[in-house]
């Protein structure tokens, strides 16, 4: 016959309640009390409040040492990412080490590909070898929910760096590439622009759909409609974008404006256009996104948007430093456009 649950005896203190016996007797996973336990957004409010109800119920309260110490925690930062621009991920370790310079944490980075399919689990294993005090999660690997789920889970905390808002405000920063592309594209309107061209990034990373939607959307506003074969999609490399840029400019006729989603993109464009004998800014006005070193490097230097990829590493190097739980309204980093001399009126 199967065994039976021991039932205390009179005076005999009752077992606490588990997170396991919390999840059978509210009906859920055990994920989803995790999630609860861990303040995530992704749970139904009905879900919420009746095992919140039910813990407060039998008293259960989640042991710290279950829940985020699984195992102990090191002075160490990690640090995320699978972004093919390496200026960028340079710039966001200065910003974080600037934080973590005299506090005892240490900086370590874990580049991954995203697109495996088992670099989850190559996540989980670095975090839980390196025994990770917290974790900063860069584009693109930020946008994927399936990650933060993990983090949450196994209880180590992260920042997740991304063009919007994607999760409680003590886990995010947020880049705003929606607003920064706009400001391109009220710039070459105010140019006298309206046959303009956009190199994107890839499709299905967030900051490429914030960054399009934006400068499509600012263009409508002030009456320029921006046809398809003036889109061309690339991959924030200086490859990618020579092979748009050679789309772009040789069609029967060419746009007298590109704008790229990045900086390394539109050094691809230069590259072409000179190629081509096209004068840059003369007959053909140009502006990346980021402002990385290259943009000044440039000739002539290239107009970019700035975000401040720097501060972005300290801020969220901080936000992992301050005491678990630190109620803080939503991080913010406001990019804005830095004009040199690619743009000119057109011709």
């Amino acid at each position: 016959m199967p065994a039976k649950s021991k039932i205390p005896k009179p005076g005999e203190p009752a077992r606490p309640a588990t997170i396991n016996d919390i999840a059978r007797l509210a009906g859920v996973s055990k994920k989803t009390v995790s999630r609860i336990i861990n303040n995530s957004p992704l749970v139904r409010q009905d879900t919420r409040e009746k095992v919140e109800t039910l813990m407060r119920e039998v008293g259960y309260v989640p042991d710290p040492l279950a829940r985020g110490l699984a195992f102990r925690r090191s002075f160490l930062i990690g640090m995320v990412y699978d972004n093919p621009t390496a200026q960028f991920i340079v710039n966001m370790q200065y910003g974080a080490l600037d934080t973590l310079r005299g506090s005892g944490f240490e900086l370590v980075v874990h580049p991954c590909d995203s697109r495996s399919p088992n670099y989850i689990d190559s996540v989980r294993r670095f975090v839980q070898q390196q025994k990770l005090h917290g974790v900063m999660l860069v584009p693109r690997v930020s946008e994927d929910q399936a990650l933060a789920d993990m983090l949450a889970e196994i209880g180590v905390r992260y920042v997740r760096i991304a063009a919007v808002s994607m999760d409680t405000p003590e886990r995010m920063v947020v880049t705003h590439d929606h607003d920064g592309a706009a400001e391109v594209a009220d710039y070459l309107q105010s140019l006298g622009h309206t046959d303009i061209a956009m190199i994107t990034g890839p499709s299905d990373y967030r900051s490429s759909i914030e960054r399009s939607q934006g400068f499509i959307t600012a263009l409508e506003r002030r009456g320029i409609e921006l046809p398809k074969a003036r889109v061309v999609e690339a991959g924030y490399t200086f490859e990618s974008g020579v092979a748009a840029a050679e789309t772009l400019l040789g069609a029967k006729k060419r746009p007298t404006a590109i704008f790229c989603g990045n900086d390394e993109m539109a050094a691809g464009v230069y590259r072409v256009a000179m190629r081509a004998g096209i004068s840059i800014p003369r007959q053909l006005s140009v502006v990346g996104y980021d402002d990385s070193p290259l943009a000044s490097r440039l000739w002539p230097p290239l107009t970019s948007v700035r975000r401040d990829t720097r501060d972005t590493g300290r801020i969220s190097a901080a936000m992992l430093l301050q005491p678990e739980g630190t109620p803080r309204p939503l991080a913010s980093v406001r990019p804005h456009l830095i004009v040199r001399d690619s743009c000119q009126p057109p011709g």
